[in-house]
């Protein structure tokens, strides 16, 4: 799958899934040492992947939201 196809799939993804995608890509760059100055771009580049076309990135509050969304989910429901 090229870099291409990966991101026009990201948007077939629910918001749930985008958000499960971002923290294993999140994980999978924490366990690599990189520079601070390099996280911090991949990490921006990251929260691109969840903008909607016509909507702005999330904010790190509505990351926040997400996520606790997604653990409610997992382990109450």
């Amino acid at each position: 799958m090229t870099l291409q196809e990966l991101r026009q799939a990201i948007y077939q993804l629910s918001a749930e899934e985008q958000l499960a995608l971002l923290e294993t890509l999140l994980q999978a760059l924490k366990a690599k040492p990189k520079k601070s100055a390099d996280r911090h771009a991949l990490v921006s580049q990251l929260r691109g992947c969840l903008k909607k076309p016509s909507q702005p990135a999330p904010t790190d509050a509505d990351i926040e939201s997400m996520r606790e969304e997604r653990l409610v989910e997992k382990y109450l429901a």
